[in-house]
Protein backbone atom coordinates (compact mmCIF):
# COMPACT_ATOMS: atom_id res chain seq x y z
CA UNK A 1 0.00 0.00 0.00
CA UNK A 2 2.76 2.46 0.94
CA UNK A 3 4.56 1.72 -2.35
CA UNK A 4 1.42 2.55 -4.36
CA UNK A 5 0.84 5.73 -2.38
CA UNK A 6 4.47 6.75 -2.84
CA UNK A 7 4.17 6.32 -6.63
CA UNK A 8 0.99 8.40 -6.54
CA UNK A 9 2.76 11.14 -4.60
CA UNK A 10 5.77 11.15 -6.92
CA UNK A 11 3.49 11.41 -9.96
CA UNK A 12 1.46 14.19 -8.32
CA UNK A 13 4.66 16.02 -7.44
CA UNK A 14 5.86 15.69 -11.03
CA UNK A 15 2.65 17.18 -12.38
CA UNK A 16 2.76 20.12 -10.00
CA UNK A 17 6.52 20.50 -9.81
CA UNK A 18 6.70 23.28 -12.32
CA UNK A 19 8.02 25.49 -9.56
CA UNK A 20 6.76 29.01 -10.31
CA UNK A 21 9.48 30.57 -8.15
CA UNK A 22 12.87 31.63 -9.59
CA UNK A 23 15.64 29.27 -8.47
CA UNK A 24 18.82 31.32 -9.00
CA UNK A 25 17.58 34.82 -8.25
CA UNK A 26 18.14 35.01 -4.49
CA UNK A 27 21.48 34.23 -2.88
CA UNK A 28 22.22 33.28 0.71
CA UNK A 29 22.12 36.31 3.02
CA UNK A 30 25.11 35.13 5.10
CA UNK A 31 28.64 33.97 4.22
CA UNK A 32 28.40 30.92 6.47
CA UNK A 33 26.79 27.50 5.91
CA UNK A 34 23.05 27.87 6.41
CA UNK A 35 21.90 26.03 9.54
CA UNK A 36 18.39 26.62 10.84
CA UNK A 37 16.95 27.13 14.29
CA UNK A 38 13.46 27.72 12.83
CA UNK A 39 11.70 26.68 9.63
CA UNK A 40 9.00 28.34 7.55
CA UNK A 41 5.41 28.09 8.86
CA UNK A 42 6.63 26.49 12.06
CA UNK A 43 3.97 26.52 14.77
CA UNK A 44 4.52 29.44 17.15
CA UNK A 45 2.39 31.15 19.80
CA UNK A 46 -0.62 32.65 17.98
CA UNK A 47 1.11 32.67 14.59
CA UNK A 48 2.98 30.71 11.96
CA UNK A 49 6.68 31.49 11.63
CA UNK A 50 6.99 33.61 8.50
CA UNK A 51 10.57 32.85 7.46
CA UNK A 52 13.75 30.93 8.16
CA UNK A 53 15.68 31.49 11.39
CA UNK A 54 19.32 31.13 10.37
CA UNK A 55 21.86 30.38 13.08
CA UNK A 56 24.75 32.83 13.39
CA UNK A 57 27.16 30.59 15.31
CA UNK A 58 25.89 31.92 18.66
CA UNK A 59 27.26 35.38 18.00
CA UNK A 60 26.16 38.74 16.67
CA UNK A 61 27.79 41.05 14.14
CA UNK A 62 27.94 38.73 11.10
CA UNK A 63 27.67 40.53 7.77
CA UNK A 64 24.20 40.34 6.26
CA UNK A 65 24.08 40.62 2.45
CA UNK A 66 21.27 41.54 0.11
CA UNK A 67 19.90 38.40 -1.54
CA UNK A 68 19.26 40.32 -4.77
CA UNK A 69 19.41 43.84 -6.17
CA UNK A 70 16.60 46.25 -5.40
CA UNK A 71 15.91 49.10 -3.00
CA UNK A 72 15.19 49.44 0.70
CA UNK A 73 11.42 49.92 0.80
CA UNK A 74 10.79 49.72 4.53
CA UNK A 75 12.78 49.99 7.75
CA UNK A 76 11.25 49.26 11.11
CA UNK A 77 12.94 49.61 14.49
CA UNK A 78 11.01 48.41 17.54
CA UNK A 79 11.69 47.22 21.06
CA UNK A 80 9.85 43.95 20.52
CA UNK A 81 8.89 41.75 17.57
CA UNK A 82 11.39 41.92 14.72
CA UNK A 83 13.59 44.46 16.54
CA UNK A 84 15.66 46.11 13.82
CA UNK A 85 14.25 44.95 10.47
CA UNK A 86 15.04 45.78 6.86
CA UNK A 87 12.82 45.20 3.80
CA UNK A 88 14.23 45.16 0.25
CA UNK A 89 11.92 45.21 -2.76
CA UNK A 90 13.28 43.57 -5.91
CA UNK A 91 12.52 44.19 -9.62
CA UNK A 92 10.82 40.78 -9.91
CA UNK A 93 8.15 41.88 -7.42
CA UNK A 94 9.32 39.95 -4.38
CA UNK A 95 10.49 41.48 -1.10
CA UNK A 96 13.16 40.03 1.19
CA UNK A 97 13.07 40.72 4.93
CA UNK A 98 16.01 40.65 7.36
CA UNK A 99 15.17 40.90 11.08
CA UNK A 100 16.59 40.90 14.63
CA UNK A 101 19.54 42.88 13.28
CA UNK A 102 22.27 44.38 15.45
CA UNK A 103 22.70 47.43 13.23
CA UNK A 104 22.39 48.50 9.61
CA UNK A 105 25.17 49.16 7.10
CA UNK A 106 26.70 52.67 7.48
CA UNK A 107 24.60 54.43 4.84
CA UNK A 108 21.34 52.84 6.02
CA UNK A 109 22.27 53.43 9.68
CA UNK A 110 22.87 57.13 8.96
CA UNK A 111 19.51 57.37 7.16
CA UNK A 112 17.70 55.76 10.10
CA UNK A 113 19.43 57.81 12.81
CA UNK A 114 18.70 61.03 10.96
CA UNK A 115 14.97 60.25 11.21
CA UNK A 116 15.21 58.97 14.78
CA UNK A 117 16.75 62.25 15.91
CA UNK A 118 14.27 64.22 13.86
CA UNK A 119 11.34 62.37 15.46
CA UNK A 120 13.05 62.05 18.85
CA UNK A 121 12.15 58.38 18.97
CA UNK A 122 14.11 55.14 18.94
CA UNK A 123 11.12 53.21 17.62
CA UNK A 124 10.48 54.24 14.05
CA UNK A 125 9.03 52.97 10.76
CA UNK A 126 10.26 54.40 7.45
CA UNK A 127 9.27 53.85 3.82
CA UNK A 128 12.16 55.15 1.68
CA UNK A 129 11.61 55.90 -1.99
CA UNK A 130 13.28 53.71 -4.59
CA UNK A 131 16.00 56.29 -5.24
CA UNK A 132 16.86 56.82 -1.54
CA UNK A 133 18.60 53.54 -0.75
CA UNK A 134 19.31 51.44 -3.88
CA UNK A 135 20.87 48.03 -3.14
CA UNK A 136 23.10 45.76 -5.20
CA UNK A 137 23.02 41.99 -4.88
CA UNK A 138 25.43 40.60 -2.25
CA UNK A 139 26.17 44.10 -0.91
CA UNK A 140 26.42 44.65 2.85
CA UNK A 141 23.09 45.80 4.28
CA UNK A 142 23.34 45.04 8.00
CA UNK A 143 24.93 43.01 10.77
CA UNK A 144 23.18 40.07 12.43
CA UNK A 145 21.96 40.52 15.97
CA UNK A 146 19.52 39.58 18.70
CA UNK A 147 17.21 42.59 18.75
CA UNK A 148 13.49 42.61 19.44
CA UNK A 149 11.76 39.41 20.51
CA UNK A 150 14.66 37.18 19.50
CA UNK A 151 15.50 34.39 21.93
CA UNK A 152 19.15 34.23 20.86
CA UNK A 153 21.46 35.48 18.09
CA UNK A 154 20.17 34.60 14.63
CA UNK A 155 18.99 36.11 11.35
CA UNK A 156 15.28 35.96 10.55
CA UNK A 157 14.98 35.83 6.75
CA UNK A 158 11.81 36.06 4.65
CA UNK A 159 10.68 36.21 1.03
CA UNK A 160 7.29 37.82 0.38
CA UNK A 161 5.24 38.18 -2.79
CA UNK A 162 3.50 41.32 -4.13
CA UNK A 163 0.59 40.74 -1.77
CA UNK A 164 2.99 40.70 1.22
CA UNK A 165 2.40 36.98 1.71
CA UNK A 166 5.44 35.13 3.10
CA UNK A 167 6.62 32.15 1.04
CA UNK A 168 8.94 29.32 2.05
CA UNK A 169 12.42 30.57 0.96
CA UNK A 170 13.43 26.98 0.14
CA UNK A 171 11.09 27.19 -2.85
CA UNK A 172 13.52 29.76 -4.29
CA UNK A 173 16.55 27.47 -4.08
CA UNK A 174 17.77 28.43 -0.60
CA UNK A 175 19.31 25.08 0.27
CA UNK A 176 19.45 23.46 3.72
CA UNK A 177 21.06 20.07 4.30
CA UNK A 178 18.38 17.66 5.45
CA UNK A 179 18.35 13.88 5.19
CA UNK A 180 16.44 13.24 8.43
CA UNK A 181 12.87 11.93 8.44
CA UNK A 182 10.29 13.88 10.44
CA UNK A 183 9.55 12.51 13.91
CA UNK A 184 6.03 11.60 15.02
CA UNK A 185 5.54 12.13 18.74
CA UNK A 186 1.83 11.48 19.28
CA UNK A 187 -1.49 10.57 17.66
CA UNK A 188 -4.90 11.52 19.05
CA UNK A 189 -8.38 10.58 17.87
CA UNK A 190 -11.57 12.61 18.39
CA UNK A 191 -15.23 11.57 18.36
CA UNK A 192 -16.67 14.66 16.66
CA UNK A 193 -20.30 14.59 17.85
CA UNK A 194 -22.51 13.07 20.51
CA UNK A 195 -23.27 10.01 18.38
CA UNK A 196 -19.63 9.13 17.68
CA UNK A 197 -17.38 6.94 19.82
CA UNK A 198 -13.86 5.56 19.85
CA UNK A 199 -13.11 2.48 21.94
CA UNK A 200 -16.56 2.92 23.51
CA UNK A 201 -15.82 6.48 24.64
CA UNK A 202 -17.09 9.84 23.44
CA UNK A 203 -13.86 11.61 24.56
CA UNK A 204 -10.59 12.44 22.82
CA UNK A 205 -8.02 9.68 23.26
CA UNK A 206 -4.30 9.28 22.80
CA UNK A 207 -3.40 6.25 20.70
CA UNK A 208 -0.38 4.14 21.54
CA UNK A 209 2.29 4.79 18.88
CA UNK A 210 4.90 2.18 17.93
CA UNK A 211 8.02 3.01 15.85
CA UNK A 212 8.98 0.50 13.16
CA UNK A 213 12.49 -0.50 12.06
CA UNK A 214 12.08 1.26 8.69
CA UNK A 215 11.40 4.61 10.39
CA UNK A 216 7.63 4.53 10.03
CA UNK A 217 5.05 4.04 12.76
CA UNK A 218 2.01 1.96 13.55
CA UNK A 219 -0.55 2.27 16.31
CA UNK A 220 -2.81 0.09 18.37
CA UNK A 221 -5.98 -0.90 16.53
CA UNK A 222 -9.06 1.11 17.41
CA UNK A 223 -12.79 0.48 17.33
CA UNK A 224 -14.99 3.39 16.34
CA UNK A 225 -18.42 4.42 15.14
CA UNK A 226 -19.65 7.68 13.62
CA UNK A 227 -17.65 10.79 12.71
CA UNK A 228 -14.09 10.86 13.96
CA UNK A 229 -10.96 12.87 13.28
CA UNK A 230 -7.27 12.65 14.14
CA UNK A 231 -4.50 14.94 15.30
CA UNK A 232 -0.73 14.48 15.06
CA UNK A 233 2.18 15.74 17.09
CA UNK A 234 5.26 15.99 14.88
CA UNK A 235 8.50 17.89 14.23
CA UNK A 236 11.44 17.82 11.86
CA UNK A 237 15.22 18.07 12.22
CA UNK A 238 17.91 19.05 9.72
CA UNK A 239 21.34 17.43 9.40
CA UNK A 240 23.40 20.09 11.17
CA UNK A 241 21.11 21.09 14.05
CA UNK A 242 19.27 19.43 16.92
CA UNK A 243 16.37 21.92 16.91
CA UNK A 244 12.82 20.61 16.77
CA UNK A 245 11.45 22.42 13.71
CA UNK A 246 8.24 22.52 11.73
CA UNK A 247 7.41 20.15 8.88
CA UNK A 248 6.60 21.00 5.25
CA UNK A 249 3.59 18.88 4.37
CA UNK A 250 1.08 16.57 6.06
CA UNK A 251 -1.29 14.32 4.10
CA UNK A 252 -3.79 11.69 5.17
CA UNK A 253 -5.27 8.75 3.25
CA UNK A 254 -8.43 6.81 4.05
CA UNK A 255 -8.57 3.39 2.40
CA UNK A 256 -6.08 4.59 -0.22
CA UNK A 257 -7.89 7.84 -1.08
CA UNK A 258 -6.35 11.18 -0.15
CA UNK A 259 -8.36 12.52 2.73
CA UNK A 260 -6.71 15.73 3.97
CA UNK A 261 -3.65 17.92 3.40
CA UNK A 262 -1.78 20.72 5.18
CA UNK A 263 0.64 22.43 2.78
CA UNK A 264 3.08 24.84 4.45
CA UNK A 265 4.23 26.71 1.32
CA UNK A 266 2.68 30.14 1.78
CA UNK A 267 0.18 31.99 3.95
CA UNK A 268 -1.14 35.50 4.54
CA UNK A 269 -0.51 37.45 7.73
CA UNK A 270 -4.24 38.12 7.98
CA UNK A 271 -4.89 34.40 8.52
CA UNK A 272 -1.97 33.44 10.76
CA UNK A 273 -4.14 33.85 13.90
CA UNK A 274 -6.15 30.81 12.80
CA UNK A 275 -3.24 28.62 13.87
CA UNK A 276 -5.14 28.36 17.17
CA UNK A 277 -7.91 26.50 15.36
CA UNK A 278 -5.47 24.27 13.48
CA UNK A 279 -3.90 23.07 16.71
CA UNK A 280 -5.86 21.60 19.58
CA UNK A 281 -5.87 24.83 21.57
CA UNK A 282 -7.09 23.29 24.81
CA UNK A 283 -4.40 20.61 24.57
CA UNK A 284 -1.74 23.28 24.15
CA UNK A 285 -3.14 25.41 26.98
CA UNK A 286 -3.14 22.52 29.45
CA UNK A 287 -0.16 20.43 28.31
CA UNK A 288 2.01 22.97 26.39
CA UNK A 289 2.13 20.60 23.40
CA UNK A 290 1.00 21.59 19.90
CA UNK A 291 -0.84 18.86 18.04
CA UNK A 292 -2.30 19.59 14.59
CA UNK A 293 -5.84 18.57 13.78
CA UNK A 294 -6.13 16.56 10.57
CA UNK A 295 -9.65 17.75 9.86
CA UNK A 296 -11.10 21.18 9.14
CA UNK A 297 -13.61 22.69 11.54
CA UNK A 298 -14.53 26.37 11.11
CA UNK A 299 -11.04 27.16 9.89
CA UNK A 300 -10.40 29.40 6.83
CA UNK A 301 -6.64 28.71 6.64
CA UNK A 302 -5.42 28.62 3.04
CA UNK A 303 -2.76 26.03 3.93
CA UNK A 304 -5.59 23.53 4.40
CA UNK A 305 -6.23 22.07 0.97
CA UNK A 306 -9.62 20.88 -0.36
CA UNK A 307 -10.32 17.58 1.34
CA UNK A 308 -12.70 14.65 1.25
CA UNK A 309 -15.38 15.43 3.85
CA UNK A 310 -12.99 18.02 5.37
CA UNK A 311 -10.80 15.22 6.71
CA UNK A 312 -13.60 13.74 8.84
CA UNK A 313 -13.97 9.94 8.72
CA UNK A 314 -17.45 8.44 8.90
CA UNK A 315 -17.02 4.97 10.38
CA UNK A 316 -19.82 2.48 9.77
CA UNK A 317 -20.59 -0.57 11.86
CA UNK A 318 -18.96 -3.88 10.78
CA UNK A 319 -16.34 -2.23 8.52
CA UNK A 320 -12.54 -2.40 8.44
CA UNK A 321 -10.57 0.65 7.37
CA UNK A 322 -6.96 1.75 7.05
CA UNK A 323 -6.00 5.36 7.80
CA UNK A 324 -2.53 6.62 6.92
CA UNK A 325 -0.72 9.83 7.80
CA UNK A 326 2.26 11.02 5.77
CA UNK A 327 4.50 13.74 7.23
CA UNK A 328 7.24 15.19 4.99
CA UNK A 329 9.91 17.87 5.12
CA UNK A 330 10.98 20.07 2.22
CA UNK A 331 13.58 17.54 1.04
CA UNK A 332 10.78 14.95 0.83
CA UNK A 333 12.08 12.90 3.75
CA UNK A 334 8.90 11.27 5.00
CA UNK A 335 7.40 9.34 7.89
CA UNK A 336 4.20 7.33 7.74
CA UNK A 337 1.71 6.29 10.42
CA UNK A 338 -0.73 3.42 9.79
CA UNK A 339 -3.91 3.10 11.86
CA UNK A 340 -6.36 0.18 11.54
CA UNK A 341 -9.97 1.04 12.37
CA UNK A 342 -12.74 -1.47 13.06
CA UNK A 343 -16.27 -0.18 12.81
CA UNK A 344 -18.03 -1.48 15.90
CA UNK A 345 -20.67 -0.12 18.21
CA UNK A 346 -19.98 -1.38 21.71
CA UNK A 347 -22.98 -1.79 23.98
CA UNK A 348 -21.33 -0.11 26.97
CA UNK A 349 -20.69 3.33 25.50
CA UNK A 350 -19.23 6.02 27.78
CA UNK A 351 -20.34 9.57 27.10
CA UNK A 352 -18.82 12.55 28.87
CA UNK A 353 -21.55 14.67 30.50
CA UNK A 354 -21.70 18.13 28.97
CA UNK A 355 -20.75 20.94 31.32
CA UNK A 356 -23.61 23.43 31.53
CA UNK A 357 -23.33 26.85 33.15
CA UNK A 358 -25.81 29.75 33.37
CA UNK A 359 -23.89 31.55 30.61
CA UNK A 360 -23.76 30.53 26.95
CA UNK A 361 -21.67 32.06 24.16
CA UNK A 362 -23.23 31.86 20.72
CA UNK A 363 -20.36 32.52 18.35
CA UNK A 364 -22.65 34.03 15.69
CA UNK A 365 -24.10 36.62 18.08
CA UNK A 366 -22.89 39.32 20.45
CA UNK A 367 -22.78 38.17 24.08
CA UNK A 368 -22.83 40.64 26.98
CA UNK A 369 -22.04 39.39 30.50
CA UNK A 370 -22.29 41.55 33.61
CA UNK A 371 -21.95 40.99 37.33
CA UNK A 372 -21.00 43.47 40.03
CA UNK A 373 -18.40 45.93 38.78
CA UNK A 374 -17.37 43.78 35.78
CA UNK A 375 -18.80 43.44 32.29
CA UNK A 376 -17.51 41.42 29.34
CA UNK A 377 -18.44 41.92 25.69
CA UNK A 378 -17.92 39.18 23.12
CA UNK A 379 -18.81 40.49 19.69
CA UNK A 380 -20.06 38.37 16.82
CA UNK A 381 -17.49 35.81 15.56
CA UNK A 382 -15.15 36.24 18.50
CA UNK A 383 -14.91 32.46 18.91
CA UNK A 384 -14.88 29.54 16.50
CA UNK A 385 -17.62 27.61 18.27
CA UNK A 386 -20.47 27.90 20.76
CA UNK A 387 -19.87 26.91 24.39
CA UNK A 388 -21.05 27.29 27.96
CA UNK A 389 -18.74 29.72 29.74
CA UNK A 390 -17.74 30.10 33.40
CA UNK A 391 -18.35 33.67 34.51
CA UNK A 392 -17.93 34.66 38.14
CA UNK A 393 -17.06 37.95 39.86
CA UNK A 394 -15.82 38.13 43.44
CA UNK A 395 -14.86 41.58 44.71
CA UNK A 396 -12.32 42.87 42.17
CA UNK A 397 -11.58 39.50 40.55
CA UNK A 398 -13.16 38.03 37.42
CA UNK A 399 -13.03 34.34 36.63
CA UNK A 400 -13.73 34.13 32.91
CA UNK A 401 -13.53 30.44 32.11
CA UNK A 402 -10.14 28.77 31.62
CA UNK A 403 -7.90 29.76 28.73
CA UNK A 404 -8.89 26.70 26.69
CA UNK A 405 -10.98 28.31 23.92
CA UNK A 406 -9.27 29.99 20.97
CA UNK A 407 -10.52 33.46 20.06
CA UNK A 408 -10.42 34.94 16.56
CA UNK A 409 -10.42 38.52 17.76
CA UNK A 410 -10.26 40.69 20.85
CA UNK A 411 -13.07 41.07 23.33
CA UNK A 412 -13.59 43.73 26.01
CA UNK A 413 -13.30 43.35 29.78
CA UNK A 414 -14.56 46.41 31.67
CA UNK A 415 -14.17 47.21 35.37
CA UNK A 416 -16.18 50.03 36.95
CA UNK A 417 -13.80 51.69 39.42
CA UNK A 418 -16.11 54.49 40.57
CA UNK A 419 -15.87 53.23 44.17
CA UNK A 420 -12.19 54.17 44.22
CA UNK A 421 -10.85 57.65 44.85
CA UNK A 422 -9.60 59.63 41.86
CA UNK A 423 -6.03 59.22 43.10
CA UNK A 424 -6.34 55.44 43.42
CA UNK A 425 -8.03 55.10 40.02
CA UNK A 426 -4.92 56.53 38.39
CA UNK A 427 -2.84 53.69 39.85
CA UNK A 428 -5.17 50.85 38.89
CA UNK A 429 -4.84 48.54 35.91
CA UNK A 430 -6.38 45.25 34.76
CA UNK A 431 -4.09 42.27 35.28
CA UNK A 432 -4.31 38.69 34.09
CA UNK A 433 -3.52 36.37 36.99
CA UNK A 434 -0.97 33.77 35.88
CA UNK A 435 0.12 30.44 37.31
CA UNK A 436 -0.68 28.79 40.60
CA UNK A 437 0.55 31.85 42.47
CA UNK A 438 -1.79 34.12 40.48
CA UNK A 439 0.98 36.50 39.48
CA UNK A 440 -0.55 39.74 38.12
CA UNK A 441 0.56 40.45 34.55
CA UNK A 442 -0.30 43.83 33.06
CA UNK A 443 -2.98 43.77 30.37
CA UNK A 444 -3.16 46.81 28.13
CA UNK A 445 -5.69 49.02 29.92
CA UNK A 446 -7.54 52.11 28.70
CA UNK A 447 -9.21 54.64 30.97
CA UNK A 448 -12.57 56.19 30.17
CA UNK A 449 -13.99 58.27 33.02
CA UNK A 450 -14.68 55.76 35.83
CA UNK A 451 -14.12 52.70 33.61
CA UNK A 452 -11.03 50.60 32.96
CA UNK A 453 -11.18 48.63 29.71
CA UNK A 454 -8.89 45.81 28.57
CA UNK A 455 -8.95 44.28 25.10
CA UNK A 456 -7.68 40.71 24.96
CA UNK A 457 -8.04 37.35 23.20
CA UNK A 458 -7.35 35.32 26.33
CA UNK A 459 -9.90 33.82 28.67
CA UNK A 460 -8.80 33.25 32.27
CA UNK A 461 -8.75 35.07 35.60
CA UNK A 462 -8.47 38.87 35.69
CA UNK A 463 -8.31 41.30 38.57
CA UNK A 464 -7.79 44.93 39.39
CA UNK A 465 -4.22 45.57 40.43
CA UNK A 466 -2.59 48.72 41.75
CA UNK A 467 0.82 50.12 40.84
CA UNK A 468 2.05 52.96 43.02
CA UNK A 469 5.76 52.21 42.61
CA UNK A 470 7.76 54.29 40.16
CA UNK A 471 10.32 52.72 37.79
CA UNK A 472 13.94 52.41 38.91
CA UNK A 473 16.83 54.03 37.01
CA UNK A 474 20.55 53.60 37.65
CA UNK A 475 23.84 54.11 35.85
CA UNK A 476 25.18 50.83 34.49
CA UNK A 477 28.70 51.42 33.14
CA UNK A 478 29.70 54.72 34.73
CA UNK A 479 29.58 56.75 37.95
CA UNK A 480 28.46 60.27 38.75
CA UNK A 481 30.95 62.97 37.61
CA UNK A 482 33.11 60.37 35.83
CA UNK A 483 35.23 61.19 32.78
CA UNK A 484 33.97 59.13 29.82
CA UNK A 485 36.32 60.36 27.10
CA UNK A 486 37.37 56.82 26.10
CA UNK A 487 33.91 55.29 26.35
CA UNK A 488 32.04 54.21 23.21
CA UNK A 489 28.72 53.65 24.98
CA UNK A 490 26.71 55.21 27.79
CA UNK A 491 24.48 52.64 29.53
CA UNK A 492 21.62 53.08 31.97
CA UNK A 493 19.55 50.33 33.58
CA UNK A 494 15.80 50.81 33.90
CA UNK A 495 13.19 48.53 35.44
CA UNK A 496 9.60 48.41 36.66
CA UNK A 497 8.35 45.54 38.80
CA UNK A 498 4.63 46.19 38.50
CA UNK A 499 2.91 47.35 35.31
CA UNK A 500 6.08 47.55 33.18
CA UNK A 501 7.91 50.23 31.21
CA UNK A 502 5.75 52.36 28.90
CA UNK A 503 8.21 54.96 27.59
CA UNK A 504 11.42 56.79 28.33
CA UNK A 505 13.21 59.99 27.32
CA UNK A 506 16.87 60.92 27.68
CA UNK A 507 18.54 64.33 27.25
CA UNK A 508 22.04 65.69 27.65
CA UNK A 509 22.22 69.38 28.50
CA UNK A 510 18.57 69.62 27.53
CA UNK A 511 19.11 68.05 24.07
CA UNK A 512 17.40 64.75 23.17
CA UNK A 513 19.76 61.80 22.67
CA UNK A 514 19.06 58.45 21.06
CA UNK A 515 19.07 55.57 23.53
CA UNK A 516 18.37 52.03 22.39
CA UNK A 517 16.20 50.01 24.79
CA UNK A 518 16.86 46.28 25.18
CA UNK A 519 14.03 44.93 27.34
CA UNK A 520 15.81 41.59 27.75
CA UNK A 521 18.71 43.22 29.61
CA UNK A 522 16.66 46.22 30.86
CA UNK A 523 19.31 48.52 29.41
CA UNK A 524 19.27 51.88 27.63
CA UNK A 525 22.37 52.44 25.48
CA UNK A 526 23.64 55.61 23.81
CA UNK A 527 26.40 55.44 21.17
CA UNK A 528 28.80 58.37 21.56
CA UNK A 529 29.64 57.92 17.85
CA UNK A 530 26.36 59.67 17.12
CA UNK A 531 28.45 62.80 17.79
CA UNK A 532 25.60 64.78 19.30
CA UNK A 533 27.33 65.21 22.67
CA UNK A 534 30.05 67.83 22.13
CA UNK A 535 30.39 69.61 25.49
CA UNK A 536 32.93 68.76 28.17
CA UNK A 537 30.53 68.97 31.09
CA UNK A 538 27.31 67.08 30.49
CA UNK A 539 24.12 66.74 32.47
CA UNK A 540 22.31 63.48 31.67
CA UNK A 541 18.60 63.38 32.44
CA UNK A 542 16.51 60.23 31.98
CA UNK A 543 12.75 60.11 32.57
CA UNK A 544 11.03 56.71 32.61
CA UNK A 545 7.25 56.18 32.81
CA UNK A 546 5.42 52.93 33.57
CA UNK A 547 2.12 51.75 32.11
CA UNK A 548 -0.08 53.46 34.69
CA UNK A 549 1.78 56.76 34.53
CA UNK A 550 4.20 56.56 37.47
CA UNK A 551 7.48 58.15 36.45
CA UNK A 552 11.01 58.52 37.74
CA UNK A 553 13.76 60.98 36.88
CA UNK A 554 17.48 60.21 37.00
CA UNK A 555 20.09 62.95 36.69
CA UNK A 556 23.86 62.76 36.77
CA UNK A 557 26.97 64.52 35.48
CA UNK A 558 29.69 63.11 33.26
CA UNK A 559 32.63 64.65 31.42
CA UNK A 560 34.14 64.11 27.95
CA UNK A 561 36.96 65.66 25.97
Amino acid sequence: MRYILSLFLVFSSYLSAQNPYPQDYFSNPLDIPLVLSGTFAELRSNHFHSGLDIKTQQRTGLKVKASASGFVSRIKVSHYGYGKALYITHPNGYTTVYAHLQKFSPDIEAYVKKHQYKNESYEIELFPKAENLPIQKDSLIAYSGNSGGSGGPHLHYEIRDKQERPINPMLFGIDIKDSVNPIITSIYVYPLDNNSFVNSSNSKQKIRLTPLKNGDYTTENIEAIGNIGFAVGTFDRQDLAANSNGVYNIQTFYNGTRNFEIDFKRFAFSETKHINQLIDYEHFATKRQRIQKLFRKNNPLSILKPALNEGVLNIKDSTYSVYKIRVADYKNNESWVTIHIKGAKNKSLKQEPAKITPYFVNSSQTTHLKEGIVSVDFYKDTFYEDFYIDFEVKNDTLKLHEDVKAAKKNFNITFDVSKYSIEDRNSLYIAKLLGDNKYPAYTSTKRKDHLLIARTKKLGTYALSMDTVSPTISAKNFKDKQWLSNFRYLKVKIDDQESGISNYRATVNGKWILMEYDYKTKTLTHDFNDNVITDTKNNLKVIVTDNVGNNSTFETLFYRK
